[in-house]
């Protein structure tokens, strides 16, 4: 016969240390700043096609935002806060044309439209907010 011999149970553990930083939020707290500087015209946005994404298909149509006029402010907002690709159409066909894409930013409450023909957003200046 075996005896019994009681043992005290032990806990092991270790700390966590993340060996990288990964940011569970996207572009969060990332704050684009640019020029409304397209020139003026009817406004439309691509709302399926994000100006992080690819261009839009020649021929397409946009969503219509209204006839626009650049306000030529230095702009700063939010990078998750509403930038797509767009066109400002100076033809009057109410089609997209590869000469006619800038990048829409609906403004801070969405309802607003700012355009500028730097078409390279990861190239623009950026702050934390």
């Amino acid at each position: 016969m075996t005896k019994k011999v009681y043992t005290k149970p032990e806990l092991k553990s270790e700390a966590f240390v993340p060996q990288t930083h990964v940011a569970a939020c996207g572009d969060s707290g990332t704050v684009y700043k640019f020029t409304c500087d397209a020139p003026r015209g009817t406004l439309y946005y691509f709302r399926d096609k994000p100006a992080s994404g690819s261009q839009p298909t020649t021929g397409n149509r946009g969503i219509w935002l209204g006839n626009y006029h650049p306000c030529s402010a230095f702009h700063e907002a939010e990078a998750q806060s509403g930038f797509y690709w767009g066109y400002v159409d100076y033809n009057h066909n109410q089609k997209f044309e590869k000469s006619e894409l800038v990048i829409v930013w609906r403004g801070q409450k969405g309802w607003e439209g700012h355009a500028t023909k730097n078409l390279d957003i990861n190239s623009w200046e950026t702050a934390k907010s």
